[in-house]
């Protein structure tokens, strides 16, 4: 299975919204055949292990195990069940990660396989093979994307200077390695403040991919400029809510769709409805480089999943803070995160964290859905 699990990261970039699912055919305990899923249309990680097998003449299908990280598809979606494939083929056994959390599948899979006298296990590295998966599983169970806020700061907290200058706090290596949770993403989410401020591209330059996520905005009253850097051709999208249609077309002549929503008490743009949107569209993962008042508000509101923080071994006293959040009266209202990593990242330290209640969320409805 870690095989398998490493087979479907190798799918982390292209997949969206599909998950990213890896397959390892395995026969007297030799890998045989090895597939990851393609791009969306594409074929899925079971049938593309499968033709690499039979690419190579093998035919003993009736002694062959499967390990896939998640439960084969049992419906007719861009392509063709891959239970069918298997059943066609008949193996000895199929081992599966974790159950497909997709109403339509949900374990329908996997009673079809064992209706037709394939031994399936399940269960098996659930945990892992839902860390790749976090962001499909999360829109299946909460109707919500798994989101996903990068902060570069100073070891006293501060993004910028009181004046703003920012570049650059952290080094060239952590901004590059940085790169790697954009290119992960479906969306890649700031606020009208720092676009006005710092006119960012927020696209993927540094790796290779075939897919670029959307570039996304909270511009609550439609101040996005038609000359900023992220009209570059590819899709944008702006939220907000006010009606101004004589902005309409100039922006969509630039590729940028206007998103018009609820605004909340405070005249700004309901993050809830951003969300519900997103996962609307079938927007899988969200990760966010945006200043103190949109991290805040995500915090606040309780958006905000996972945390990637790369932290400068400086210190600049005054200035902006990670996030703006309304003062807290005692400690136990914190919001808290669990460390799930930390590793030097050229001069910086990156620390990955996690809010505890989503991920066992989450994890919770896959053990149930093995039960």
């Amino acid at each position: 299975m870690q095989q398998a699990l490493a087979a479907a990261r190798q799918s982390l970039y292209i997949t969206s919204p599909n998950p990213r699912v890896g397959c390892v055919i395995v026969h007297h305990n030799q890998i045989i055949a090895r597939g990851a899923t393609q791009m969306a249309g594409g074929a899925h990680a079971e049938v593309m292990a499968i033709r690499q097998a039979q690419s190579q003449g093998f035919t003993a299908w009736d002694e062959a195990v499967f390990y896939v990280t998640l439960e084969p598809c049992s419906h007719h979606g861009r392509t063709p069940p891959c239970v069918e494939a298997l059943i066609a083929l008949k193996p000895k056994q199929v081992v599966i990660a974790m159950l497909d959390p997709n109403p339509v599948v949900a374990g329908r899979g996997v009673q079809q396989l064992r209706t037709a006298g394939i031994e399936v296990i399940t269960g098996v590295e659930t945990e892992a093979a839902l860390v790749i998966n976090v962001g499909f599983v999360s829109r299946m169970v909460r109707n919500l994307p798994w989101v996903w806020l990068k902060t570069a700061s100073s070891l006293d907290g501060r993004t910028a200077l009181a004046n703003g200058e920012s570049k650059w706090i952290t080094g060239a290596a952590a901004r590059l390695d940085g790169q790697q949770f954009r290119a992960r993403s479906c969306v890649v989410l700031t606020g009208i403040g720092t676009v006005l401020a710092d006119d960012p591209q927020l696209n993927v330059r540094d790796i290779a991919t075939p897919r670029q996520p959307i570039r996304a905005v909270i511009d609550s009253q439609l101040r996005f400029p038609l000359d900023a850097k992220m009209l570059d051709g590819h899709p944008v999208w702006i939220f907000t809510c006010v009606q101004q249609p004589d902005r309409l077309q100039p922006l969509a002549d630039k590729n940028a769709q206007v998103i018009v929503l609820n605004a909340n008490a405070d005249g700004q743009v309901d993050l809830h409805s951003v969300m519900r949107w997103l996962a609307q569209q079938q927007i899988n993962e969200v990760h966010v480089e945006a200043g103190a008042r949109l991290n805040g508000a995500l915090l606040q509101a309780g958006y905000v999943d996972s945390l990637i923080s790369y932290i400068a071994p400086v210190l600049l006293g005054e200035g902006r803070p990670v996030t703006q959040i309304n003062p807290l009266s005692h400690l136990d209202q914190a919001y808290r995160f669990e460390l799930l990593q930390s590793q030097k990242v050229g001069d910086d330290v990156r620390l990955i964290m996690r809010q505890p209640q989503s991920w066992h969320t989450l994890l919770s409805h896959l053990q149930q859905l093995s039960q």
